[in-house]
């Protein structure tokens, strides 16, 4: 409980940060649309980059959990789609739906790296960020299109692959993975720049998520929010941890598995919201929620995981 503590903790402290800046009179109003851009254009995919393109899979087999993993995603986000006829007839808006979506298959890879970390070493690690490497296309595809379709623009086919293949942060982990796999070493001063803009973007994008979030709507969250909360804190690990453990996945990897799925959702997810029509506050405050709810559900979820791989 105190290391998932320590972990959670500073990301509610930059949170806060977030919340006090945007209120205070020390910063310009007009610059925080700057700085979403800013995050979303370049910080985010600079970390995706770096991340993706320095991973160490060396000695790992990655098939059964690549299954697992991305069959888990898929079949989730079909759930999701079929859930839209039903939300649909009780007034929710696409908008909101989109941000119910991000919010319930996104999940915050660095949490659950820093976690790994404390609690299963260099193996758990390693493991996490191969985890991360085989979703992060998907589920970026997958809510980039939902986003497209839902935002009432153009949905025609082409329009819908320029979005994908131009979305700054599937080009960045594309080109990180690529890398990675044909063994190409980027020259260290530029990785160096590159790992400078990384280490700027998580805690930017944790103030973007405070600068954004209606501390009414995560103090009293409303229906919506805390459908998204079940969805992901409960449901995601349902279906990852279960499907893993059919595919025959035991031990640590099964662990890690069922942390990537309990850890909340990521936070690039509200820069994604407000660049393409979502619902931002709806996924701050759902994003705010889910990591309070995180802190008791995250142990639950390993500790039943435990039994499951252990047996």
């Amino acid at each position: 409980m105190t290391i998932i503590f320590e972990s959670i903790l500073p990301i509610f402290l930059l949170v806060s940060l977030g919340v006090w800046l945007k209120r205070s009179p020390l910063i310009d109003l007009t610059l925080w649309e700057g700085l979403e851009q800013l995050g979303y254009y370049v910080l985010f995919p600079a970390l995706l980059f770096s991340t993706l393109a320095t991973a160490d899979f060396a000695g790992m087999k990655p098939d059964s959990t690549a299954l697992a993993t991305i069959g888990s995603i898929t079949l989730m986000s079909a759930a999701l789609l079929s859930l839209w006829p039903l939300l649909r007839a009780r007034h929710v808006s696409p908008a909101a739906f989109t941000s119910i979506f991000q919010t319930a298959t996104r999940w915050n890879g660095f949490m659950a790296l820093a976690i790994a970390q404390k609690l299963y070493g260099p193996i758990g690690l390693s493991l996490t960020a191969m985890v991360m490497t085989l979703i992060i296309i998907p589920i970026n595809v997958y809510n980039v299109g939902l986003l497209v379709w839902f935002n009432g623009g153009p949905k025609g086919l082409k329009f819908f692959a320029f979005k994908i293949v131009t979305n700054p942060l599937i080009v960045a982990a594309m080109l990180g993975i690529v890398l990675n796999y044909i063994g190409v070493t980027v020259y260290g001063p530029v990785l160096s720049a590159i790992d400078m803009l990384a280490s700027a973007s998580l805690s930017l994008g944790l103030i973007m998520v405070g600068a954004g979030l209606k501390v009414s709507d995560a103090l009293k969250p409303s229906l919506v929010a805390l459908l998204a909360v079940f969805l992901k804190l409960i449901i995601m690990p349902v279906f990852m941890v279960g499907t893993a453990y059919l595919l025959g996945i035991r031990g640590d990897s099964l662990l890690v598995i069922a942390l990537g799925a309990s850890v909340p959702t990521a936070m690039n997810g509200y820069l994604l919201a407000k660049q393409m029509g979502g619902d931002a506050p709806l996924y701050a405050a759902v994003a705010t929620v889910q990591t309070v709810v995180s802190f008791f559900t995250i142990p639950l979820v390993l500790t039943l995981t435990g039994y499951i791989a252990a047996g």
